[in-house]
Protein backbone atom coordinates (compact mmCIF):
# COMPACT_ATOMS: atom_id res chain seq x y z
CA UNK A 1 0.00 0.00 0.00
CA UNK A 2 3.07 2.51 0.64
CA UNK A 3 4.40 2.23 -2.77
CA UNK A 4 1.09 2.44 -4.47
CA UNK A 5 0.94 5.51 -2.40
CA UNK A 6 4.38 7.15 -3.31
CA UNK A 7 3.40 6.03 -7.05
CA UNK A 8 0.81 8.41 -6.95
CA UNK A 9 2.69 11.76 -5.90
CA UNK A 10 2.76 14.00 -8.48
CA UNK A 11 6.38 14.03 -9.51
CA UNK A 12 6.68 17.96 -9.34
CA UNK A 13 6.06 17.07 -5.07
CA UNK A 14 8.32 13.95 -5.07
CA UNK A 15 11.36 16.14 -6.26
CA UNK A 16 10.34 19.02 -4.49
CA UNK A 17 10.46 16.31 -0.98
CA UNK A 18 13.81 15.09 -2.28
CA UNK A 19 15.58 18.78 -1.90
CA UNK A 20 16.57 18.92 -5.70
CA UNK A 21 14.45 20.57 -8.82
CA UNK A 22 14.61 19.08 -11.79
CA UNK A 23 17.21 21.21 -13.11
CA UNK A 24 19.93 19.98 -10.33
CA UNK A 25 18.90 16.77 -11.55
CA UNK A 26 19.65 17.20 -15.17
CA UNK A 27 23.14 18.73 -14.16
CA UNK A 28 24.29 16.12 -11.63
CA UNK A 29 23.55 13.71 -14.30
CA UNK A 30 25.74 15.39 -17.44
CA UNK A 31 28.40 15.20 -13.98
CA UNK A 32 27.98 11.72 -13.55
CA UNK A 33 28.67 11.33 -16.91
CA UNK A 34 31.90 13.80 -17.76
CA UNK A 35 33.09 12.10 -14.66
CA UNK A 36 31.69 8.33 -16.81
CA UNK A 37 33.08 9.11 -19.81
CA UNK A 38 36.29 10.30 -18.68
CA UNK A 39 37.26 6.83 -17.21
CA UNK A 40 36.23 5.10 -20.48
CA UNK A 41 38.34 7.59 -21.77
CA UNK A 42 41.48 6.89 -19.15
CA UNK A 43 40.53 2.93 -20.20
CA UNK A 44 40.59 3.18 -23.91
CA UNK A 45 43.66 1.00 -24.34
CA UNK A 46 41.59 -1.81 -22.81
CA UNK A 47 37.89 -0.87 -23.54
CA UNK A 48 38.55 -0.54 -27.43
CA UNK A 49 39.49 -4.00 -28.01
CA UNK A 50 36.65 -5.34 -25.85
CA UNK A 51 33.91 -3.31 -27.70
CA UNK A 52 35.38 -4.42 -30.93
CA UNK A 53 35.22 -8.43 -29.80
CA UNK A 54 31.02 -7.54 -28.63
CA UNK A 55 30.63 -6.06 -31.65
CA UNK A 56 32.19 -9.38 -33.96
CA UNK A 57 30.74 -11.33 -31.33
CA UNK A 58 27.01 -10.11 -31.96
CA UNK A 59 27.28 -10.07 -35.84
CA UNK A 60 28.39 -13.79 -35.58
CA UNK A 61 26.21 -14.99 -32.57
CA UNK A 62 22.95 -16.08 -34.81
CA UNK A 63 25.45 -18.64 -36.81
CA UNK A 64 24.41 -20.56 -33.89
CA UNK A 65 20.49 -20.65 -34.41
CA UNK A 66 20.18 -23.25 -36.64
CA UNK A 67 23.01 -25.21 -36.08
CA UNK A 68 21.42 -26.08 -32.64
CA UNK A 69 18.03 -26.65 -34.25
CA UNK A 70 19.66 -29.58 -36.21
CA UNK A 71 20.71 -31.30 -33.33
CA UNK A 72 24.31 -29.83 -32.76
CA UNK A 73 25.73 -29.73 -29.65
CA UNK A 74 25.71 -26.36 -27.59
CA UNK A 75 29.49 -26.51 -27.26
CA UNK A 76 30.08 -27.20 -30.81
CA UNK A 77 27.35 -24.46 -31.77
CA UNK A 78 29.25 -21.88 -29.67
CA UNK A 79 32.50 -23.21 -31.65
CA UNK A 80 31.10 -22.29 -34.72
CA UNK A 81 30.40 -18.65 -33.27
CA UNK A 82 33.72 -17.90 -32.49
CA UNK A 83 34.93 -19.49 -36.00
CA UNK A 84 32.55 -17.28 -37.97
CA UNK A 85 33.82 -14.59 -35.69
CA UNK A 86 37.71 -15.21 -36.27
CA UNK A 87 37.23 -15.45 -39.76
CA UNK A 88 35.91 -11.86 -39.88
CA UNK A 89 38.87 -10.40 -37.74
CA UNK A 90 41.56 -12.42 -39.92
CA UNK A 91 39.83 -10.83 -43.54
CA UNK A 92 40.22 -7.62 -41.83
CA UNK A 93 43.56 -7.85 -40.22
CA UNK A 94 44.83 -9.38 -44.03
CA UNK A 95 43.15 -6.39 -45.74
CA UNK A 96 45.15 -3.84 -43.34
CA UNK A 97 48.27 -5.79 -43.16
CA UNK A 98 48.64 -6.08 -47.45
CA UNK A 99 47.03 -2.32 -47.62
CA UNK A 100 49.91 -1.30 -45.33
CA UNK A 101 52.90 -3.41 -46.52
CA UNK A 102 51.88 -2.36 -50.48
CA UNK A 103 51.65 1.56 -49.21
CA UNK A 104 54.71 1.63 -47.14
CA UNK A 105 56.96 -0.17 -50.29
CA UNK A 106 55.77 2.51 -52.93
CA UNK A 107 56.32 5.25 -50.65
CA UNK A 108 59.92 6.05 -51.50
CA UNK A 109 59.46 5.26 -54.84
CA UNK A 110 57.74 8.75 -55.39
CA UNK A 111 59.49 10.52 -52.64
CA UNK A 112 61.41 13.00 -55.38
CA UNK A 113 57.16 13.65 -57.54
CA UNK A 114 56.08 14.65 -53.72
CA UNK A 115 58.81 17.20 -53.00
CA UNK A 116 58.25 18.72 -56.65
CA UNK A 117 54.65 18.68 -56.08
CA UNK A 118 54.89 20.34 -52.48
CA UNK A 119 57.23 23.00 -53.50
CA UNK A 120 54.68 24.24 -56.82
CA UNK A 121 51.42 23.85 -54.25
CA UNK A 122 53.57 25.80 -51.56
CA UNK A 123 54.78 28.40 -54.72
CA UNK A 124 50.87 28.80 -55.56
CA UNK A 125 49.92 29.04 -52.28
CA UNK A 126 52.24 32.12 -51.27
CA UNK A 127 51.59 33.62 -54.87
CA UNK A 128 47.78 34.41 -53.83
CA UNK A 129 49.35 36.44 -50.88
CA UNK A 130 48.56 33.53 -47.83
CA UNK A 131 51.35 33.95 -44.64
CA UNK A 132 54.17 32.72 -44.31
CA UNK A 133 52.51 30.68 -41.54
CA UNK A 134 50.00 28.99 -43.49
CA UNK A 135 52.70 28.16 -45.84
CA UNK A 136 54.69 26.41 -43.49
CA UNK A 137 51.99 24.29 -42.51
CA UNK A 138 51.09 23.26 -45.48
CA UNK A 139 55.06 22.62 -46.00
CA UNK A 140 55.30 20.27 -42.99
CA UNK A 141 52.22 18.64 -43.96
CA UNK A 142 53.83 17.70 -47.48
CA UNK A 143 57.39 16.87 -46.30
CA UNK A 144 58.39 13.46 -47.60
CA UNK A 145 60.34 13.49 -44.73
CA UNK A 146 57.10 13.53 -42.62
CA UNK A 147 55.61 10.92 -44.80
CA UNK A 148 58.12 8.25 -44.50
CA UNK A 149 58.55 8.88 -40.88
CA UNK A 150 54.65 7.98 -40.91
CA UNK A 151 55.09 4.75 -43.01
CA UNK A 152 57.71 4.24 -40.08
CA UNK A 153 55.26 4.91 -37.56
CA UNK A 154 52.19 3.06 -39.49
CA UNK A 155 54.99 -0.40 -39.41
CA UNK A 156 55.04 -0.13 -35.30
CA UNK A 157 51.53 0.94 -34.90
CA UNK A 158 50.90 -2.34 -36.75
CA UNK A 159 52.93 -4.38 -33.79
CA UNK A 160 50.46 -2.91 -31.31
CA UNK A 161 47.33 -3.55 -33.49
CA UNK A 162 48.66 -7.45 -33.76
CA UNK A 163 49.02 -7.30 -29.91
CA UNK A 164 45.58 -6.10 -29.25
CA UNK A 165 44.29 -8.48 -31.87
CA UNK A 166 45.15 -11.33 -29.88
CA UNK A 167 43.02 -10.18 -26.56
CA UNK A 168 40.43 -9.60 -29.03
CA UNK A 169 40.27 -13.26 -30.00
CA UNK A 170 40.44 -14.19 -26.39
CA UNK A 171 37.41 -11.75 -25.85
CA UNK A 172 35.35 -13.69 -28.57
CA UNK A 173 35.99 -16.88 -27.19
CA UNK A 174 34.58 -16.04 -23.71
CA UNK A 175 32.05 -13.47 -24.91
CA UNK A 176 30.54 -16.15 -27.51
CA UNK A 177 30.58 -18.51 -24.15
CA UNK A 178 28.77 -16.14 -22.23
CA UNK A 179 26.24 -15.39 -24.78
CA UNK A 180 25.16 -19.11 -25.72
CA UNK A 181 24.57 -19.04 -21.32
CA UNK A 182 22.62 -15.67 -21.43
CA UNK A 183 20.08 -16.92 -24.65
CA UNK A 184 19.02 -19.89 -22.18
CA UNK A 185 17.90 -17.53 -19.75
CA UNK A 186 14.67 -16.00 -20.08
CA UNK A 187 13.70 -14.00 -19.80
CA UNK A 188 17.52 -12.68 -21.11
CA UNK A 189 17.21 -8.96 -19.79
CA UNK A 190 15.17 -9.27 -16.70
CA UNK A 191 11.52 -7.97 -18.37
CA UNK A 192 9.98 -8.46 -21.87
CA UNK A 193 10.68 -4.68 -21.90
CA UNK A 194 14.42 -5.41 -21.64
CA UNK A 195 14.19 -8.18 -24.50
CA UNK A 196 12.24 -6.18 -26.76
CA UNK A 197 15.23 -3.14 -25.99
CA UNK A 198 18.05 -5.60 -26.19
CA UNK A 199 16.58 -7.66 -29.43
CA UNK A 200 16.47 -4.11 -31.33
CA UNK A 201 20.20 -3.24 -30.23
CA UNK A 202 21.26 -6.16 -31.23
CA UNK A 203 19.51 -7.17 -34.96
CA UNK A 204 20.48 -3.04 -35.35
CA UNK A 205 24.08 -3.35 -34.63
CA UNK A 206 23.80 -6.52 -37.49
CA UNK A 207 21.82 -5.08 -40.23
CA UNK A 208 23.93 -1.50 -39.75
CA UNK A 209 27.58 -3.68 -40.19
CA UNK A 210 25.95 -5.85 -43.31
CA UNK A 211 24.62 -2.26 -44.64
CA UNK A 212 27.60 -0.80 -44.34
CA UNK A 213 29.94 -4.09 -45.89
CA UNK A 214 27.33 -4.24 -48.79
CA UNK A 215 28.00 -1.07 -49.95
CA UNK A 216 31.58 -0.60 -48.88
CA UNK A 217 32.46 -3.40 -51.22
CA UNK A 218 30.57 -2.45 -54.24
CA UNK A 219 32.16 0.98 -53.67
CA UNK A 220 35.67 -0.86 -53.01
CA UNK A 221 34.95 -2.64 -56.23
CA UNK A 222 34.05 0.40 -58.58
CA UNK A 223 36.79 2.99 -56.77
CA UNK A 224 39.38 0.34 -57.11
CA UNK A 225 38.90 -0.73 -61.13
CA UNK A 226 38.45 3.02 -61.95
CA UNK A 227 41.87 3.87 -60.49
CA UNK A 228 43.76 0.96 -61.81
CA UNK A 229 42.42 2.38 -65.08
CA UNK A 230 43.53 5.35 -64.50
CA UNK A 231 46.91 4.23 -63.88
CA UNK A 232 46.88 5.29 -60.11
CA UNK A 233 49.52 3.14 -58.15
CA UNK A 234 48.30 0.52 -55.56
CA UNK A 235 44.89 0.66 -56.33
CA UNK A 236 44.40 -2.11 -54.47
CA UNK A 237 45.29 -0.23 -51.47
CA UNK A 238 43.09 2.65 -52.32
CA UNK A 239 40.38 -0.04 -53.06
CA UNK A 240 40.98 -1.22 -49.47
CA UNK A 241 41.04 2.21 -47.59
CA UNK A 242 37.65 2.97 -49.77
CA UNK A 243 35.83 -0.39 -48.05
CA UNK A 244 36.76 0.37 -44.79
CA UNK A 245 36.52 4.14 -44.80
CA UNK A 246 33.04 3.25 -45.75
CA UNK A 247 32.15 2.02 -41.90
CA UNK A 248 33.21 5.78 -40.68
CA UNK A 249 29.65 7.89 -41.18
CA UNK A 250 29.60 11.08 -43.26
CA UNK A 251 32.97 11.86 -43.37
CA UNK A 252 34.93 8.48 -43.94
CA UNK A 253 34.32 9.09 -48.02
CA UNK A 254 36.08 12.46 -47.28
CA UNK A 255 39.27 10.29 -45.56
CA UNK A 256 39.17 7.64 -48.28
CA UNK A 257 39.09 9.89 -51.14
CA UNK A 258 42.34 12.19 -49.78
CA UNK A 259 45.37 9.71 -50.27
CA UNK A 260 44.26 8.65 -54.28
CA UNK A 261 43.57 12.44 -55.07
CA UNK A 262 46.82 13.67 -53.90
CA UNK A 263 48.98 10.17 -55.34
CA UNK A 264 47.03 11.30 -58.60
CA UNK A 265 48.30 14.92 -58.33
CA UNK A 266 51.83 13.71 -57.58
CA UNK A 267 52.32 11.44 -61.03
CA UNK A 268 49.42 13.41 -63.43
CA UNK A 269 49.11 16.59 -61.83
CA UNK A 270 45.62 18.34 -61.68
CA UNK A 271 43.80 16.88 -64.26
CA UNK A 272 44.14 13.41 -63.30
CA UNK A 273 43.77 14.32 -59.27
CA UNK A 274 40.08 16.51 -60.40
CA UNK A 275 39.28 12.99 -61.95
CA UNK A 276 39.72 11.00 -59.15
CA UNK A 277 37.88 13.82 -56.64
CA UNK A 278 35.51 13.81 -59.51
CA UNK A 279 35.45 9.66 -59.81
CA UNK A 280 34.48 9.25 -56.53
CA UNK A 281 32.18 12.20 -56.01
CA UNK A 282 29.68 10.42 -58.22
CA UNK A 283 30.26 6.70 -56.98
CA UNK A 284 30.93 7.70 -53.19
CA UNK A 285 28.28 10.62 -53.24
CA UNK A 286 25.13 8.55 -55.40
CA UNK A 287 25.97 5.31 -53.59
CA UNK A 288 26.95 6.70 -50.40
CA UNK A 289 25.14 10.00 -49.92
CA UNK A 290 21.80 9.37 -51.64
CA UNK A 291 21.35 5.66 -50.88
CA UNK A 292 22.71 3.84 -48.20
CA UNK A 293 22.05 6.14 -45.43
CA UNK A 294 18.40 5.61 -46.44
CA UNK A 295 19.00 1.30 -45.58
CA UNK A 296 20.93 2.61 -42.76
CA UNK A 297 18.54 4.71 -41.04
CA UNK A 298 16.10 1.67 -41.43
CA UNK A 299 18.23 -0.19 -39.73
CA UNK A 300 19.31 1.87 -36.80
CA UNK A 301 16.78 4.55 -36.44
CA UNK A 302 19.51 7.30 -36.01
CA UNK A 303 19.30 11.02 -37.03
CA UNK A 304 21.76 11.67 -39.55
CA UNK A 305 23.41 14.57 -37.38
CA UNK A 306 23.71 12.14 -34.49
CA UNK A 307 25.46 9.40 -36.73
CA UNK A 308 28.09 12.52 -37.42
CA UNK A 309 28.36 13.37 -34.13
CA UNK A 310 28.69 10.37 -32.73
CA UNK A 311 31.89 9.61 -35.20
CA UNK A 312 33.40 12.81 -34.21
CA UNK A 313 32.38 11.98 -30.11
CA UNK A 314 33.40 8.32 -30.22
CA UNK A 315 36.62 9.12 -31.72
CA UNK A 316 37.47 12.13 -29.05
CA UNK A 317 36.94 9.25 -26.18
CA UNK A 318 37.92 6.03 -27.05
CA UNK A 319 40.09 6.95 -29.93
CA UNK A 320 40.51 6.08 -33.82
CA UNK A 321 38.17 2.93 -33.42
CA UNK A 322 35.68 5.37 -32.01
CA UNK A 323 35.07 6.70 -35.68
CA UNK A 324 33.97 2.93 -36.65
CA UNK A 325 32.45 1.63 -33.65
CA UNK A 326 30.62 4.75 -33.30
CA UNK A 327 26.84 3.89 -34.17
CA UNK A 328 27.10 0.97 -32.28
CA UNK A 329 28.24 2.82 -28.94
CA UNK A 330 25.45 5.62 -29.66
CA UNK A 331 22.72 2.99 -30.33
CA UNK A 332 24.09 1.39 -26.87
CA UNK A 333 23.83 4.81 -24.86
CA UNK A 334 20.62 4.88 -26.32
CA UNK A 335 19.46 1.36 -25.15
CA UNK A 336 20.55 1.69 -21.74
CA UNK A 337 19.48 5.20 -21.26
CA UNK A 338 16.42 6.34 -23.39
CA UNK A 339 14.89 3.32 -23.96
CA UNK A 340 14.02 1.97 -20.49
CA UNK A 341 12.47 5.69 -19.61
CA UNK A 342 8.91 6.79 -20.78
CA UNK A 343 9.98 9.59 -20.12
CA UNK A 344 12.57 9.96 -22.78
CA UNK A 345 9.86 9.16 -25.45
CA UNK A 346 10.71 13.21 -27.07
CA UNK A 347 14.66 12.33 -27.10
CA UNK A 348 14.28 8.88 -28.26
CA UNK A 349 12.50 10.63 -31.32
CA UNK A 350 14.81 13.55 -31.78
CA UNK A 351 17.65 10.80 -31.63
CA UNK A 352 15.71 8.94 -34.68
CA UNK A 353 13.68 6.80 -33.05
CA UNK A 354 9.87 6.81 -34.71
CA UNK A 355 7.01 6.74 -33.32
CA UNK A 356 5.93 2.89 -33.38
CA UNK A 357 9.00 2.00 -32.47
CA UNK A 358 8.17 4.17 -29.08
CA UNK A 359 4.95 2.64 -28.67
CA UNK A 360 5.72 -1.06 -29.16
CA UNK A 361 8.68 -0.95 -26.23
CA UNK A 362 5.90 0.90 -24.40
CA UNK A 363 3.22 -1.72 -24.43
CA UNK A 364 5.86 -4.59 -24.17
CA UNK A 365 6.84 -2.82 -20.66
CA UNK A 366 3.04 -2.74 -19.51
Amino acid sequence: MADAAVEHVPEDRRIASTGFTLAHRRVIVLAAAVIALGGVWLAREVLGPIAVAAVVVIIAHPVRFPLERRGWPKWLATSAVVAVAWAILAALAVLLVVASAQFVAILPDYLDELEQTAASLISMVESTGVTTDATASLSTVLDPAQLVGFAGGLASALLGLATAFFFVLAYVIFMSADAARFARARPVFGTAAGDVIGGRYFSGVRRYYVVNASFGLVVAIIDGLVLWGLGIPIPLVWAILAFVTNFIPNIGFVIGLIPPAVLALVIGGWPLALVVVLVYCVVNVTLQVLIQPKFVSDAVSLSLTLSFVSVVFWTLVIGPIGAILSIPLTLLVRALFLEPDERSATLRRLSGDTPDEAVTTAGTRD
